[in-house]
């Protein structure tokens, strides 16, 4: 088999096993009801089961070790052992063990805190020890490509860097999942970007997880979508969903700075690697910045988040997240442009002003719209 069609079995069998557990998942959560039950903080208006994700995890291992172990069984693995002689990386099989050891923390405490709830500090201490691991295997971002005047990096500081980051990631994935499809769309886009990016610089294994994660996407999006409440056909992923897809994005995000920077890519891949999640970046940095400003805690929840924006201008919720979708696509096709043209630092702060405009309208909007509905006090 080539390696797209090592890629294409391996979401085949990722999404038919998520679709075959997450029925199962909603036949146990309304029998035991398990519910993320509606109040004046959130968009549904139904009780809707929110252990989606456990069937993310399962599907992921499952299909993997099902088409490698298959490749090594008929004798085609020629692929495997080319890419851990080619590698730069000192040691493949640490990476995946660590790797492996960071998804299943998170998949656990995500569980915990679905199921009976988990302080955040413990939540957030879990995350810095998934977060190390994947530093202590080698997966870390140690060279800033000229940002800020920066290139290699101390390995202390690329230490902390990469904590921060993949934190700050797992974090945006999860405080973006505020209507239905959007952190999983938003998610599958990133997945189906890297399935590709990797798969066209000949790194095997990264592509096969991405294939993996957006299979496990799919199904889920399917359900959380267009799944109908009262007949028990909608489900949400909840923090063991965001928390195991963010940490997948922030490992895949990471082993993309090392690409050599060339062609489609350009010489700017920190740009490349980490445009697929601008925007639930963007967002959550924006949201923790309101928040300090107005003297709150940046870990209160609240609705200004830019899906809530969007449903405050009077968009449907289904048009809102279609909307979302579209931006991070075309955010990931101009800076892709823009990497060829700009330097890292100006791609950013560009990033940054069309981001900040773009709400200070939605803003703007939203007054004018509460003005002649007659609606007092703000979004918020």
């Amino acid at each position: 088999m080539d390696w797209i069609t090592d890629g294409l079995a391996v979401f085949g069998v990722s999404m038919l096993l998520t679709g075959i557990i997450i029925p199962q998942i909603l036949l146990i959560a309304f029998r035991r009801q398990l519910f993320d039950e509606p109040n004046e903080r959130k968009i549904h208006r139904a009780a809707v089961p929110r252990l989606g994700g456990i069937a993310f995890m399962p599907a992921i291992v499952f299909s993997l070790c099902l088409v490698i172990g298959m490749q090594l069984l008929l004798g085609i693995h020629s692929q495997l052992e080319y890419h851990d002689v080619t590698s730069i990386y000192p040691s493949r099989l640490t990476v995946l063990c660590f790797g492996m050891c960071s998804l299943m923390i998170m998949y656990l405490v995500g569980m915990a805190d679905d199921l009976v709830g988990v302080q955040y500090r413990a939540k957030f201490i879990a995350q810095i020890v998934a977060a190390l691991l994947l530093a202590a295997a080698g997966t870390r971002l140690d060279n800033l490509n000229g940002m800020l005047g920066l290139h290699e990096l101390p390995e202390v500081l690329s230490w902390i860097i990469t904590a921060f980051l993949v934190v700050f990631i797992m974090n945006a994935i999860n405080l973006i999942d505020g209507i239905d499809g959007l952190a999983s769309g938003l998610s599958g886009i990133a997945m189906a970007f890297y399935a590709m990016a990797f798969w066209a610089a000949d790194r095997w294994i990264c592509s096969l997880i991405a294939f993996a994660a957006l299979g496990t996407l799919c199904p889920f999006f399917y359900f959380n979508v267009f799944g109908d409440p009262t007949k028990k056909k909608k489900i949400f992923m909840g923090d063991t969903g965001s928390l195991t897809t963010g940490l997948i994005l922030a490992f895949l995000a990471l082993e993309m700075t090392k690409l050599p920077g060339r062609g489609l890519f350009s010489s700017e891949i920190l740009v490349v690697a980490f445009s697929p999640l601008a925007i639930p970046c963007l967002d959550v940095l924006r949201v923790f910045v309101h928040r300090i400003l107005r003297g709150h805690s940046p870990f209160l929840p609240d609705r200004v988040h830019i899906h809530h924006k969007l449903l405050a201008i009077g968009m449907p919720q289904r048009l809102a997240m279609i909307s979302i979708l579209g931006c991070s696509v075309a955010m990931i096709a101009l800076n892709m442009w823009l990497s060829h043209f700009c330097g890292i630092f100006t791609v950013l702060l560009i990033d940054l002003v069309v981001w900040v405009v773009s709400n200070w309208c939605l803003t703007k909007a939203i007054r004018r719209r509460q003005a002649r509905l007659g609606i007092k006090g703000g979004y918020e």
